[in-house]
């Protein structure tokens, strides 16, 4: 390289993995954790979601993730800032300057869905890419919603999700 000439600085990857997160699962620690492979700062979308009629209140659901990510060593110092949002996925991917949307695949089924989604917000935006990120086994089988119903009839939630977040539905069933 001529000495004339500085090194152009590249901009940091930043990725928006966005989700109701009602409530976080180890399934969806795997996925922060596997997003910060490729992405240099993540950025946590909390979606408000209304319609699906959430357990926790979305600020409830953020303090929920933000002491998962304090919690969880792999994740310690890395550049991951949590936030609600209540607006178009791509609206909220543009104002956070990011480049990538990143999403977890637990199997075939979540595919169409997924594959869907993605096309249209190419369409929005085809400068924002999506990356599909695929789960381990061990957690292909988690969700959300099954987490709630099995905490609901009082079985063990233990195996799914963090200490944090079973005490936090072991309380919320209890009301």
């Amino acid at each position: 390289m001529p000495q004339n000439k500085k090194p152009v600085k590249a901009r940091p990857l930043i990725g928006v993995y966005p989700g109701t997160f009602d409530p976080v699962t180890l399934g969806h620690l795997d996925i922060i954790e596997r997003a910060m492979k490729v992405v240099d700062h993540l950025v946590i979308g909390v979606a408000d979601s209304p319609g699906k009629a959430p357990l926790f209140p979305t600020k409830a659901r953020v303090a929920m993730m933000q002491t998962d990510i304090a919690n969880n060593k792999k994740l310690k110092g890395k550049s991951i800032e949590v936030f609600p949002f209540s607006k178009l996925l791509m609206k909220f991917v543009e104002e956070m300057n990011a480049r990538v949307i990143v999403r977890g695949l637990r199997a075939v089924s979540d595919f169409e869905y997924e594959f869907q989604m993605a096309g249209m917000n190419s369409y929005l935006n085809d400068d924002i890419e999506t990356v599909f990120l695929m789960a381990q086994d061990k957690h292909q089988f988690i969700s959300s919603r099954f987490v709630k119903e099995i905490g609901r009839l009082e079985g063990d939630i233990t195996h799914f999700v963090t200490p944090n977040v079973a005490q936090q539905l072991k309380k919320r069933f209890k009301n």
